[in-house]
């Protein structure tokens, strides 16, 4: 309820002045993957939501946490949850912003684009410029988008002991399909 409430708030004076229908999404996928020397970390979600309006080319991006899966084992899934991400304590991931290039979303086909925003992970906002590629296909639009996070940036220790088995650097993969 308060991401919603939080996305309406961003959006509220873009959607007033707007004619145009905002796309949105409940079900994105989103993947990270840590490639250290020991070991490969893989956890998913496929419950990334987000919105985007296109009048004001701005977007809102929001994930809770707690629901990435798919771990090695459920002791990784604990620890990611405990002591790295803290969930409990930052329940959720962002990134807010707007996109540099003007697009035209009416245009079917393929444009690759810059989103600007902070990205905002362990309580820790980064401001961040990410490539994209947005797909309007049918009245749709396709987001992907691929990434790295440094767990420095965001204040997310890795104790010595597990340096060798987390990378410091995360991949991160978005998969996103919005509608109106």
């Amino acid at each position: 309820m308060k991401v919603f409430l939080l996305v309406s708030v961003l959006f509220l004076p873009a959607l007033m002045r707007s004619q145009n229908t905002v796309y949105r999404c409940e079900n994105g996928k989103i993947n990270l993957k840590s490639t250290a020397a020991l070991e490969v970390i893989e956890a998913r979600s496929g419950k990334l939501r987000g919105v985007i309006d296109p009048s004001a080319q701005s977007f809102a991006w929001t994930i809770e946490v707690r629901y990435f899966e798919g771990f090695n084992s459920p002791l990784q899934q604990e620890h990611f949850n405990e002591n790295y991400l803290e969930s409990t304590v930052y329940p959720k991931a962002s990134f807010t912003g707007r996109i540099i290039e003007q697009v035209n979303f009416q245009q079917q086909g393929t444009q690759t684009v810059r989103a600007k925003g902070k990205l905002n992970i362990h309580g820790i906002e980064q401001e961040r410029i990410l490539k994209c590629q947005i797909e309007n296909k049918g009245g749709k639009l396709y987001v992907r988008s691929t990434f790295t996070v440094p767990v420095a940036d965001h204040n997310i220790a890795i104790p010595r002991i597990v340096h060798q088995k987390i990378a410091e650097e995360i991949q991160v993969s978005v998969e996103a399909i919005l509608t109106m």
